[in-house]
């Protein structure tokens, strides 16, 4: 039996179709995955949507309370569905397939607990998430006036902040790695001590250094043209530095006009300068691979190196086991993981012969 267990009209299309024969009233969905809920689809019943009090759903099965007329044409259309899912294998399928391959008699794991498997399959899954499969997820978020978003639900770490301009071009933020957020600003008297209240605790107030981020004129930081410039060569004219490109002391990190952000990391939010204020940001990030089931799946091309990785955890959490096995399968599982992430870089040899042909190109300055 083949894996493919959708027709390809229910792929491209994300219906399905059913005959009405006037008595059958319940139909059963072949989709995978199956619709959680009734919002999840609309149905049509020749060419008409139908409302949903007419019709009940549960375990892939939907019933109407009317069985549809003989030859009425049903179509089943899901709201959203994510395709390319056979590049994926599930983790029930991953823990699986181990069980059967890996534990039993005459086997190097003679014994292992199911939910041991599942546990070393999720840890594999994360770090694969951290280098080797990585996927990365996209937000896109406009900021508001308080010139901070949250960090999403399933946040682990960033991979770009851009801000998108009207063209629907992607201008990277770079990291204001120059400046922190501190989550507060100890009281102090006329002395500079410190104070205290009358519990002795240190008295506190709202960061100065946030708020003059808040404020930050980034043209500030990049050193853009003006009479007082600091960056300028004093001994030539403004108009003769623009036009010769001569500017002295810049830092080229800091010199571009997209702004900034920072990551508060007490309270989980990105904060942005004051001229990304009303921008529209795009928040590229990894996760663990865990936050819902549907993400605990593995790329097909790095399927073996699970293995290998589950397998190399349960012999070295067990007693008793010689140390040269253990060393092999850490040998196997190092080679089956550089094997993965050699797949999964996808180089092709067209795009990289396309991009050194363009190095070979003079450039004029």
């Amino acid at each position: 039996m083949g894996l493919i267990n959708q027709t390809a009209y229910q792929y491209y299309t994300t219906s399905e179709k059913f005959t009405g024969d006037g008595i059958e009233t319940e139909f059963t969905f072949s989709f995978n995955p199956a619709p959680s809920t009734i919002s999840d689809f609309i149905v049509y019943v020749d060419g008409s949507e139908i409302d949903d009090d007419l019709y009940s759903y549960g375990s892939s099965v939907l019933t109407f309370d009317t069985a549809p007329l003989v030859g009425s044409n049903i179509v089943v259309t899901l709201k959203s569905q994510k395709l390319g899912n056979y590049r994926y294998i599930a983790l029930s399928d991953i823990v699986r397939n181990f069980m059967v391959s890996y534990v039993g008699d005459g086997k190097i794991i003679s014994k292992a607990r199911r939910s041991d498997v599942v546990f070393h399959a999720k840890r594999a899954i994360q770090e694969f998430s951290y280098d080797i499969s990585r996927v990365e997820k996209i937000q896109e978020i406009e900021v508001g006036p308080t010139l901070t978003v949250p960090m999403p639900q399933d946040y682990v770490n960033y991979v770009a902040l851009s801000w998108v301009d009207q063209s629907g071009v992607e201008h990277p933020i770079p990291n204001g790695r120059i400046t922190s957020k501190p989550s507060q600003a100890i009281l102090q008297d006329d002395n500079f001590d410190y104070l205290f209240d009358n519990d002795e605790s240190l008295l506190t107030s709202t960061s100065i250094t946030d708020e003059r981020f808040k404020s930050l004129d980034s043209n500030l930081v990049a050193g853009s043209f003006n009479n007082d410039d600091y960056f300028m060569n004093a001994n030539y004219p403004i108009d003769t530095l623009v036009e010769s490109g001569k500017r002295y002391g810049g830092d080229p990190e800091l010199m571009n006009s997209n702004g900034m952000f920072m990551i508060d990391e007490a309270n989980g939010r990105f904060a942005f300068s004051s001229n990304l204020n009303g921008a529209l940001i795009t928040i590229k990030y990894i996760s663990d691979g865990l936050g819902t089931d549907d993400e605990m799946k593995v790329h097909k091309l790095a399927e073996e190196a699970i293995y290998k990785h589950v397998a190399h955890a349960l012999l070295y959490g067990m007693a008793n086991i010689p140390e040269y096995i253990i060393s092999r399968f850490k040998r196997e599982r190092r080679a089956a993981m550089r094997n993965a992430k050699l797949r999964l870089y996808n180089l092709k040899q067209n795009e990289v012969l396309q991009v050194m042909r363009g190095k070979s190109k003079q450039i004029k300055h």
